[in-house]
């Protein structure tokens, strides 16, 4: 062997067993305010699939000191559950940006990749957004968590995957199977929950689904049914409105009302459903846009987005930064 390469063999430092877990130097990025973004974090590795990541946007060094650590959104992004990812959100054109600006609030923010339903089907993605929170109060001293006050928040599937976690907290049947002791031992609840256009109730969609079995729909291949009846079991499993009860958290919902693709009677539906329960709830119905927000102009989708964008601050701001704090 040329002595060149026995130089680079005897430098390499080995382990005792194999290592699994990713070594890539660790890429941080400065967002403008004194934001810090932590790209790609693994959350969790689940044998047979990619490793499941998550974006982390910490707020400036001076907010990160306080006492009780700051609190967290969580983003889950939408894209029928079969596509999309953690870095975009209707029609937002940078929305890692608007991300940091609301780290720089004080806010510890994460967006979450979760398995979509080509790779496996429900409860799949349920288990990885429940692991993923579980996952960020572990690490809660490391980011300066404050592991009290979070709240998620979604767009249409991952608007019912942020309802379904929030509503289903405890829940022994949805909880990630496999789960190592010390994720085992933290909550999966949350303070909150702001929903954009989702679906919460599977069991108004099955004469949709029958008028074109052909190629399935999206929500008959996340429930794993394909072209045939899903099990009304598993549809029911998967509907929110199924697992309200007047512990659940209060809930903002905002819906388009020419939404073509999830009607906006599922967010009427919804917040009846938390209004009989008990839960503080919000229903906010955008007149003439669609699903995404798009109107029929750019200045429409303009402006529905940021009234969206703003009230769904709004509201966090109101649940988890009260004045005694």
């Amino acid at each position: 062997m040329p002595a060149a390469s026995q130089n680079i063999a005897a430098e390499v430092v080995i382990a005792d067993a194999p290592i699994l877990d990713d070594r890539y130097p660790r890429v941080t990025v400065e967002f403008g305010r004194g934001v810090t973004g932590l790209p790609d974090l693994t959350y969790s590795v689940v044998p047979g699939f990619r490793p499941l990541t998550l974006d982390l946007y910490l707020p400036p060094a001076s907010s990160r000191s306080a006492p009780s650590g700051r609190p967290l959104i969580l983003y889950l992004h939408g894209g029928a559950w079969m596509g999309g990812h953690a870095r975009h959100a209707g029609a937002v054109a940078d929305f890692p940006g608007f991300l940091s600006a609301v780290a720089a609030k004080g806010y510890v923010v994460a967006s979450v990749n979760y398995r979509l339903s080509g790779e496996a089907p429900f409860p799949a993605a349920l288990h990885d957004v429940k692991t993923a929170l579980r996952w960020l109060r572990r690490n809660a001293r490391r980011y300066r968590i404050d592991r009290d006050r979070v709240a998620l928040w979604g767009g249409s599937a991952g608007a019912q995957l942020a309802a379904l976690a929030a509503t289903s907290c405890g829940v022994a049947a949805l909880t990630p199977p496999g789960l190592p002791p010390e994720l085992a031992a933290e909550s999966d609840c949350v303070r909150g929950v702001v929903s954009w256009y989702g679906i919460f109730d599977f069991t108004t969609l099955r004469p949709q689904a029958a008028a074109r079995p052909s190629p399935p729909t999206p929500e008959a291949v996340y429930l794993d049914c394909g072209a045939s009846p899903c099990e009304p079991s598993v549809m029911s499993a998967a509907s929110p409105i199924h697992h309200v009860d007047p512990t659940d958290p209060p809930m903002l919902l905002i819906h388009g009302m020419q939404d073509r693709l999830v009607r906006y009677q599922q967010s009427v539906r919804m917040a009846e459903a938390l209004r009989l329960a008990g839960i503080p709830e919000r229903l906010l119905l955008i007149p003439n846009v669609d699903h995404s927000f798009i109107g029929d102009s750019a200045a429409m989708t303009a402006e529905s987005t940021r009234r969206a964008l703003g009230e769904t601050i709004a509201f966090i701001d109101a649940l988890l930064q009260p004045s005694t704090r």
